[in-house]
């Protein structure tokens, strides 16, 4: 199979660089720093029209494809990783459910908001005890006359606590199906339900500028319109979800890889050592050769995986597609951090550069959306082996 972006998809990515490096780059590090959340930046992004890209044009949004989804989200993430998971999460957990299971009036109710930047939506599936075993979620919701009543917690849950959050879907047990396996179903919590609460932010390694939280849910009540699919579909909604998320979170590690190679590379060329510049020692410039190739595949991947999506593949063969990008990319963009790290030495370990900002952000992306682990199951079980 051979693939390359469309001269617009290219046109586009031009675009967002550009943004990125004048609106982004230059605060990113204060930010980090600060462990501030930049609606500000936010609001810009939806100036632009990242966030509404795979939105139809009746909700606010373009009706791109989910490739250019992909594109902006590497491109952010080049330069600043909070940011470009920001706009993974917005999209992908936040407007994806709602886009394809939301009813026309959930639709008209909340995408337009977050299809402009104006609001920011959360997605609420891992729990103390169910992230990778995301079926055994604990939160239940029981249908009393009209009203959905919720109670348990969510943790980990990204864009749920900014300033312009408006709302976050949950996984909850509903019930309990005929084989005796629990009922899960999506339900729609607004930001400022009686309830719902949005506990203090967590101290995390990385990802500094971007907004996560632990959620709680006491006796939290919501309309029963507000149950996103039909009833007990939940878990296969959010099982879809992560997959085209996975594919999101291997274009961020992209952009992340990128950065690095970026980084390292400007620095190898310019850094003098014993009277000349250090990229001219084979122990370092074919670090960064082997650095360029693992950027290429995991671009490669990355874009094939997205395109799978656009042309509309079996769901089984989109699985595979996603779970390799991610395993890929991911690691990469791990090992793209130790690379820029060693090539600039001591400055490496320092705030100041770029790169020490991308290696504390680097670890998560081999975990969020489903560890290396669950990727090489999904793999391996394509493969027709009887992995547990």
């Amino acid at each position: 199979m051979t693939f390359e972006l469309s001269p617009e998809h290219e046109t586009f990515r031009e675009v967002v660089a550009d943004f990125a490096r004048a609106e982004i780059a230059p605060h990113a590090a204060r930010w980090d720093e600060a462990h501030h959340f930049p609606v500000e930046a936010v609001a810009a992004m939806g100036k632009l029209g990242l966030f509404g890209l795979v939105v139809p044009e009746e909700y606010g949004g373009s009706g791109g494809d989910f490739t250019s989804l992909c594109v902006a989200i590497e491109e952010i993430g080049r330069v600043d990783q909070s940011l470009g998971l920001t706009l993974e999460a917005a999209v992908g957990l936040g407007i994806g459910p709602i886009l394809a299971w939301g009813t026309d009036e959930q639709k008209a109710r909340w995408l337009p908001d977050l299809a402009t930047g104006q609001a920011l939506a959360g997605f609420g599936l891992t729990e103390a005890e169910a992230g990778s075993d995301a079926g055994a979620t604990r939160t239940r919701a029981r249908l009393d006359g009209d009203t959905w009543v919720i109670d348990g917690g969510k943790q980990f849950i990204t864009n749920s606590g900014t300033p312009i959050t408006s709302l976050v879907t949950v996984t909850a047990r509903t019930g309990q199906a005929d084989d005796g396996s629990p009922e899960i179903s999506a339900i729609i919590v607004p930001a400022g339900t009686p309830g719902f609460t949005v506990e203090p932010a967590y101290r995390k390694l990385g990802w500094h500028a971007s907004d996560t939280h632990p959620l709680s849910f006491d006796n939290c009540r919501v309309p029963a319109d507000h149950l996103l699919g039909e009833r007990g579909s939940g878990f296969r909604q959010f099982l879809a979800t992560l997959d085209e998320g996975r594919i999101a979170i291997a274009a961020l590690a992209t952009g992340l890889a990128q950065g690095c190679l970026d980084e390292a590379t400007e620095y190898a060329k310019n850094r003098i050592a014993f009277g000349r510049p250090i990229g001219v020692n084979q122990g370092l410039s074919f670090q960064l050769a082997d650095l360029r190739v693992a950027v290429e595949a995991s671009r490669l991947l990355t874009y094939k995986a997205a395109a799978m999506k656009d042309s509309g593949r079996p769901a089984a063969e989109l699985k595979q597609a996603a779970a390799m990008a991610k395993l890929f990319a991911s690691e990469a963009a791990v090992t793209a951090t130790r690379t820029a790290t060693q090539v600039f030495g001591g400055y490496g370990f320092m705030e100041e550069y770029p790169v020490a900002r991308f290696y504390r952000d680097a670890k998560i992306l081999e975990i969020g959306e489903g560890t290396s682990e669950i990727q090489r199951m999904v793999i391996a079980r394509s493969l027709g082996l009887p992995v547990a």
